[in-house]
């Protein structure tokens, strides 16, 4: 409790510092930061290895050494995103409007830092890097907590990042990596309302109901991504394949991979046979339904297996694919409201009045039309990164850069008014 607790007393002390923090201190942190991601490449991977090792020890799956893994091109994206980040506009101070009050007085909305934040974080490591980076331009102390599986890797880019960061003025105690992994210390976070003043938990299903449970921080909930793509009658077949294909194949391992795909019953018996024939690693789980409309066309295939209902709303993070046919656009929109995790979900099609009501009556954070569910990230959103993907209706929605890291604050100026 002791450590938990100092960390948050340097974090809550760091906040004031980091408010006297002008933008071109914060771009020459960030780009110091930057420039030793790039520097230390070799050393990232001998720490990233170390934890590689130990995963394959305890029996990690593929998908989850996928997530682990640090390789030259990521430790270059984040260099890149760290560089972004650095170069986006001051956004701590910015007048967000203002208004004269009758009695003279002065009254404008300006955009603050939230203030300590707390992330937990799972398999991940380029996370740590994301954060710190969002959380200093934004103007907030961080407070990391990765998963032991990524322990060696976490501490590296930690350090890294404070060594880079402090030659040009970064204060202690405004990025701290939590190294203990009890999961105590998880509870112990969750309570420290008097100094987190947000929570964001990263990770899965079973993380984020404990946090949920128990958390006396008000959290921003970065959702589950059982991500679906409906393939409308009218959608272009060949396209409808190559896009499937990518938002499964591409990276089954990450949250804006496709987890359901949905076919519209008269092109169904048409398209599945064409996705397994081009995703033959892929497993895919069929509706019993589907199955027996499509068993002529499917006779021989392997990678085919009845679907159990649990395996819709399923996240599998790997080269799993649950399909079902439905009638029309209306009973895809239900499914998906019925099974989502409000994380990104797509239409194909080129049907303007199908497309136009998916996009307007799916409640996730992200819809799309006629593209990949992949596109889901705060790199590919121009935010440099991001903190996670929100799924919640409050505060922040979808991919979170640093705007989603402020709130506001009234500033008054008056000359001896009185009410």
């Amino acid at each position: 409790m002791n450590e938990i607790l100092d960390i948050c007393k340097r974090a809550k002390a760091a906040c004031s510092e980091l408010l006297r923090l002008d933008s071109r201190a914060k771009f020459e942190i960030l780009n110091a930061v930057a420039d030793e991601l790039l520097a230390q490449k070799a050393a990232i991977k001998a720490a990233n290895a170390k934890d590689l090792a130990n995963g394959e020890k305890s029996g990690l799956s593929a998908a989850l050494l996928d997530r682990l893994r640090l390789m030259d091109a990521r430790i270059e994206a984040m260099a890149q995103g760290v560089r972004e980040v650095a170069g986006f506009a001051e956004v701590v101070g910015e007048n967000l409007g203002g208004w004269s009050h009758p009695n003279g007085m002065q009254i404008s909305r300006v955009r603050v830092p939230l203030g300590v934040l707390g992330i937990i974080y799972e398999s991940r490591p380029n996370v740590s890097i994301d954060a710190a980076a969002l959380a200093l331009k934004s103007g907030n102390a961080a407070i990391l907590r990765g998963s032991a599986s990524a322990l060696n890797s976490n501490i590296f880019l930690v350090n890294l990042f404070n060594e880079a960061g402090a030659k040009f003025g970064l204060p202690g105690g405004a990025v701290q990596l939590v190294e203990s992994a009890e999961r105590e210390v998880v509870a112990q976070m969750a309570k420290m309302s008097e100094y987190i003043d947000v929570l964001i938990p990263r990770g899965g299903k079973s993380l984020k109901d404990f946090i949920a449970q128990n958390a006396t921080v008000p959290i921003i909930m970065t959702g589950a991504g059982v991500c679906h793509i409906f393939v409308d009658e009218s959608a272009n077949l060949s396209d409808a394949v190559r896009i499937v294909k990518n938002a499964k194949t591409q990276r089954p391992s990450v949250c804006n991979a496709v987890e359901c795909v949905l076919l519209h019953e008269r092109i169904a018996g048409e398209i599945l046979p064409w996705l397994m024939h081009e995703m033959p690693e892929v497993e895919f789980r069929v509706s019993e339904q589907l199955l027996g409309e499509c068993e002529a066309e499917l006779c021989g295939a392997t990678n085919v297996k009845l679907a159990g209902e649990s395996d819709f709303g399923a996240e599998f993070l790997d080269l799993v694919l649950a399909v079902r046919a439905v009638r029309d656009t209306q009973e895809a929109i239900s499914f998906i409201n019925a099974h989502s995790s409000g994380h990104s979900d797509a239409i194909l099609s080129e049907n303007y009045a199908n497309v136009e009501r998916f996009l307007n009556e799916v409640g996730s954070a992200v819809v799309y039309a006629n593209a990949s569910t992949r596109f889901s990230d705060g790199s590919e959103f121009g935010f440099g990164g991001e903190i996670g993907i929100s799924t919640q209706k409050l505060h922040a929605r979808g991919p979170m850069g640093v705007r989603e890291l402020t709130t506001y604050k009234y500033v008054v100026r008056g000359g001896g008014q009185i009410r």
